[in-house]
């Protein structure tokens, strides 16, 4: 399942902090991006409905959705790829140079945290050097993910980047016009 081409540069991932939002991101992320839908704080039957209820507003918008699971549920939900460890994942994530390797058959990875972050406090970040090494050894795409935003995205001047906090609230309600 590893398609998604062409492949969105600027990403959503959704999270239950961000989850009173998600509508109007949706709703204002630009036309070609991306979003990813984990909400795994949420039960399966819930978690279908509100896939579905999202999935109708990121169509209606040309945004490309994208489910956290095995690639046999996200090929049932209607999804347009899978996310997670999950062999044959359109997108995996790593951390690490080896978990870079292992992501040879996914269509992108989601390398992080790239900066400090709400996600993971305290957490050691890779920092703008470590992140375009480790990227530079990438066999696939690199979306940045951790601590991203449209300003981060430029200090970095990586085209392909993904949030959580980065279209909500008072963090930064400015939605990129291009993807």
């Amino acid at each position: 399942m590893p398609q998604l081409k062409p492949l969105p540069n600027i990403w959503l991932l959704s999270d239950a902090r961000n989850e009173a939002e998600l509508e109007r991101t949706l709703r204002r992320l630009p036309p070609g991006s991306g979003f990813i839908f984990r909400h795994y704080h949420l039960p399966e039957d819930a978690r279908r409905a509100r896939f579905d209820s999202l999935k109708r507003i990121a169509r209606s918008r040309g945004i490309a959705v994208v489910l956290a699971g095995p690639p046999a549920m996200a090929r049932r939900w209607g999804a347009d790829g899978s996310y997670g460890g999950h062999p044959r994942a359109s997108l995996a994530t790593a951390h690490s140079l080896r978990e870079l390797r292992r992501a040879d058959r996914a269509a992108a990875v989601l390398l992080s945290p790239v900066f400090p972050t709400r996600s993971h406090p305290g957490a050691k970040v890779l920092g703008p050097v470590r992140f375009r090494l480790l990227a530079a050894r990438s066999p696939v795409q690199v979306i940045a993910l951790g601590g991203m935003s449209a300003c981060a995205a430029r200090r970095l001047k990586w085209p392909r980047w993904a949030g959580i906090d980065a279209f909500c609230g008072k963090t930064n309600p400015r939605i990129p016009k291009d993807s």
